[in-house]
């Protein structure tokens, strides 16, 4: 596309997985403009390496549950009315909110409320084949265009009248599968007949305080019977602090990781993973890591959740084979003996390990899109529609 002049693209990404996905775009917005692009919005510490100033911090918008986000609700009201107001100041030429449609929904409606003209776009789509299926019937009067993770979801969405784009899963431009293991040891100073088992609790305060104590404890027990294992736990600058204190208290020979390069190395060294669900537990699958997923919310979210959900698995490489290569340990099965048993199964290397492997290598290629990366596939879709609209 031929740009005539600097193109002004909003981004609102409202926790750590959309920030990163909101700086490869960024990345490859500038690449396909040659530079003529200047970004706003609202972003993480991803974002802000890639050339770009937040509006707030995005822990404020941190928040896992249903029941978790009542008392949140006055904060959040406020961060809207600030990230609307902020919109109409810069006048861009889009507005993209990427994932967390709980939030983004309420901009882009008040957006189209107000008849700014501005084309309005929304990067992942919210899980309509899981639950809230209504959704996908009312989106289009808030956006103009859907881009969409997985090849199967545009289907839910293009009957109701949403252009809604398959651009490819960015697991696969993580390079994650580079990593080196051998570099981390030499770095983390492990040696190398010490296992590795890696540890991701989540990226949100509120999957940190449920998630690391029930896989600290587990990691505990698994120490106590082989002591020739060492821990490592990627984590994110939000949720740093908490991370630290935690991990301190237990007592395990922990390392403890905050840069992108060494979460991949990390994986490449491992021998198992236990993970909190989510966009995490695609990229071990992509870096051919044996691992479980955990997930424990409230009781009245785990109430809410039971009744509203219509699919059979809640982990994305289950989803895409329709069954279960990783174990999922939801609620009250997610506790320390379930996971213990897993990892043991993969140290061990019997069949749950040999089912992974194979179903890893099935996800790979269901998510392989072509000669371009899908942030560069995204970024043709949004010019495309600034054109159209401009």
């Amino acid at each position: 596309m031929t740009i005539d002049k600097k193109l002004k693209v909003y981004i609102i990404a409202g926790e750590p997985s959309g920030d990163l996905l909101g700086s490869r775009f960024m990345r490859a917005m500038v690449k396909k403009t040659g530079g003529q692009v200047e970004f706003y919005g609202v972003g993480g510490e991803s974002m802000e390496k890639a050339g770009f100033k937040s509006l707030f911090d995005i822990s404020d918008l941190a928040i896992m549950g249903l029941a978790e986000v009542i008392p949140s609700i006055p904060k959040v009201l406020r961060l809207i009315k600030q990230t609307v107001a902020d919109i109409e100041r810069v006048k861009p030429d889009v507005v993209m909110t990427i994932d967390s449609w709980s939030f983004g929904s309420r901009v882009q409606k008040i957006l189209r409320k107000k008849k700014l003209g501005i084309p309005q776009v929304h990067y992942v789509a919210p899980q309509v084949w899981a639950w809230k299926k209504k959704r996908a019937k009312t989106m289009y009067k808030y956006v103009d265009l859907l881009l969409t993770l997985l090849p199967q979801e545009p289907k839910y969405f293009t009957p109701y009248g949403l252009e809604a784009v398959f651009v490819g899963h960015p697991v696969i431009e993580s390079k994650v599968v580079h990593g080196d293991g051998a570099d981390f040891r030499k770095k983390f100073n492990i040696a190398a007949d010490k296992k590795i088992i890696v540890v991701l609790p989540g990226s949100r305060k509120t999957e940190v305080s449920k998630m690391l104590p029930v896989f600290l404890e587990a990691s505990q027990k698994l120490y106590e019977e082989d002591k020739n294992l060492c821990f490592v736990i990627p984590t994110v600058k939000t949720v740093a602090k908490m991370v630290k204190g935690l991990a301190e208290a237990a007592r395990l020979p922990v390392t403890i990781v905050e840069d992108e390069e060494d979460r991949h190395n990390a994986f490449k060294a491992a021998e198992a993973a236990m993970a909190a669900s989510g966009t995490v537990a695609l990229e071990l699958a992509i870096a051919n890591v044996p691992h479980i997923i955990g997930y424990k919310v409230s009781p009245l979210t785990a109430v809410l959740v039971r009744r509203f959900m219509h699919i059979q698995f809640v982990n994305l490489s289950n989803i895409m084979l329709g069954r279960e290569v990783v174990p999922e340990l939801l609620q009250e099965q997610c506790v320390p003996g379930n996971i213990c048993r897993y990892i043991k199964q993969f140290e061990a290397k019997g069949d749950i390990y040999e089912r992974q492997t194979d179903g890893f290598q099935k996800v790979r290629e269901i998510l392989g899109l072509g000669e371009q990366t899908p942030s560069e596939n995204a970024c043709d879709e949004v010019l495309k529609l600034i054109r159209r609209k401009g």
